[in-house]
């Protein structure tokens, strides 16, 4: 049933593919009101996708086909979702705050989950009194995350995107790069007695994460505090507290993780811990709250009017039929300036997958590239392509009616941008319309041909505009989860696993064995190469040699022109 689906589909693209978005619009007044969805303090206008209800009734049967609302129910009863290694998928728990049970293994997990966001709320209220003390009884006053991927990008970019409602709270600051200059600016001005570190890792294994947690314990001691007394200025957060307790990390300061929630998913367990000591338990219980509320919504709403399954059945149809291999997150709210990063990890890492369930290689593209940048900065970088290049690219605007800032002529400024740059990628303009204008201006027939293909807009750029009220906890809460409901529902119609990683292990692997090459050869000692292809272990040559040499043969620059010289040609 899904390949006849899926073939009237392609059918109806072809017959959709050269209809102007404009010309949607003018023969449909009430086009907005018809393709647009609102939850509380969030609406979702999807009326300038190439779109019509045809096409939405093919979709919605694509996804029943694809069995959607037994994947949907399964997800949330605990079923077993994360196929390849065999774990249920319950990051949805994490935020909710009813008794109801839900087992896994056939334990309880809700009063496990209840006691550790207890133990964060006694903790993070302690650290915004000042009342926990380190080295020399001096009250903790900084607090400094290390984590890599989900346990970096969601709590920095939440922290960040609430700063109105941590501006009285504690510095929290984050570490995420195993690259020595993050781990340095992260510290440069802090007092070491007055610092704790969380070392945010699931498996307390993560090569990036521990280096970065050695390094800190070493400026700790570099900083004043002795061994005996780093215990205070250290937690972890870990699905294995004995590797956390082998650190040095007192027991009483490991806070809990588990198997069955991934990285990527996890902000809304202890992992969010700096974001309830920057902006306080009270919000951070908003921040899941609101994510419960779109939980609530997607597992209940019918298809017809399911936010989540909308945005994703539309980004199905612009990536299967329209040959949209990207798609653009672009936040009109500086304070959302992460928010891009995080959807990148969390989209491509779930379904940057080419095998489906049965193991066999997926026909056609899978999850789509993601990448974005804030407005208006984007406008003045990437635009140029959005409006006038040759590919196709979906994008997402995201925007807030109101400003928690006291600077409204700029609210006004930045919401007109957001408004005009959908409407422009939309609606483009036609070669009857630059003429026109050029002709208006003055130019005389000549100059009005020679310009006008440089003025050309083709327009028909599909875009979803998510609307929110204000970004309030509640409303960012909401936010991420209908992104991360999104990206399972097109997971279930790719039939492909959106809660393992495997693509992140082969490089790791690999660049285990080179540490250990690089070692012994800044060591002066022999190593043979040969396992490495020519390009790489002529790399690592000039690593170790501290310099760059050119290889056997290449031509060298001239000095004095700036450029390789050409070969010499006789005559």
């Amino acid at each position: 049933m899904e390949e006849s689906i899926l073939q009237a589909l392609a059918t109806h693209y072809q017959q959709m593919r050269d209809v102007p978005l404009r010309a949607l619009f003018d023969r449909d007044p009430g086009r907005f009101a018809r393709f647009s969805l609102s939850c509380p303090d969030l609406l979702l206008d999807y009326s300038k996708n190439r779109l019509t209800t045809e096409t939405l009734t093919l979709l919605f049967a694509l996804a029943r086909a694809a069995g959607l609302e037994q994947a949907r129910d399964g997800l949330f009863a605990g079923e077993i979702c994360n196929w390849t290694e065999n774990r249920p998928v319950l990051h949805p728990a994490l935020r909710r705050h009813s008794t109801q049970p839900v087992w896994v293994n056939g334990r309880n997990i809700m009063p496990d989950i209840q006691a550790e966001r207890e133990r964060m709320r006694i903790f993070s209220a302690q650290f915004r009194a000042r009342a926990l003390l380190g080295s020399g009884g001096k009250p903790l006053t900084t607090l400094v995350n290390i984590g890599i991927g989900g346990s970096h990008l969601g709590p920095e970019m939440i922290t960040q995107a609430l700063q109105p409602y941590g501006a009285s709270g504690p510095e929290v600051r984050f570490v995420g790069n195993i690259d020595g200059a993050d781990f340095q600016e992260a510290v440069r001005d802090l007092d070491p007695a007055q610092t704790l570190f969380v070392i945010a890792s699931k498996t307390f294994t993560t090569r990036e994460t521990l280096v970065n947690a050695q390094t800190a314990r070493r400026w700790l001691q570099q900083g004043g505090v002795a061994e005996s007394d780093l215990s205070p200025h250290l937690v972890a957060v870990t699905a294995y507290p004995e590797r956390a307790q082998t650190f040095g990390v007192d027991p009483e300061r490991i806070f809990a993780i588990w198997e069955w929630v991934g990285g990527r998913y996890s902000w809304c367990s202890a992992i969010g811990l700096s974001v309830a000591v920057r902006v306080g338990f009270d919000h951070f219980e908003q921040l899941l709250a609101g994510a419960q509320a779109m939980d609530h919504h997607f597992c209940t709403a019918p298809l017809e009017h399911n936010m989540p399954v909308i945005l994703a059945l539309i980004g199905f149809w612009n990536s299967r039929f329209g040959g949209a291999e990207t798609l653009a997150i672009l936040p009109y709210d500086h304070s959302l300036r992460r928010l891009p990063a995080f959807l990148q990890q969390c989209d491509m890492e779930s379904n940057g997958k080419r095998v489906d369930r049965d193991g066999q290689v997926v026909t056609g593209s899978t999850g789509p590239i993601v990448w974005g940048e804030v407005g208006s900065n984007a406008q003045h970088s990437f635009f140029q392509l959005l409006h006038q290049g040759t590919h196709r690219v979906p994008v997402d605007f995201i925007g807030c009616c109101r400003s928690p800032y006291p600077l409204e002529e700029h609210h006004l400024e930045l919401m007109a941008n957001f408004f005009a740059q959908s409407e422009a990628l939309m609606r483009g303009r036609t070669a009857a319309e630059v003429e026109a204008d050029l002709r208006a201006s003055g130019l005389a027939d000549e100059e009005v041909q020679r310009i006008l293909p440089h003025r050309l807009f083709p327009g028909n750029q599909p875009s979803n505009t998510l609307l929110l009220s204000a970004l309030t906890p509640f409303n960012l809460g909401m936010l991420i989860a209908l992104y991360e409901m999104k990206i399972y529902v097109q997971g279930v119609l790719w039939r492909i696993n959106s809660f393992d990683q495997w693509g992140v292990e082969l490089g790791k692997s690999m660049a285990r064995q080179i540490l250990v090459e690089s070692r012994r050869l800044l060591a002066g000692e022999a190593v043979d190469l040969s396992r490495h292809d020519g390009s790489t272990a002529g790399l690592l040559r000039c690593f170790v040699a501290g310099q760059v040499a050119p290889p056997p043969g290449a031509l060298p620059l001239d000095p004095t022109r700036g450029v390789a010289p050409g070969p010499h040609r006789g005559g």
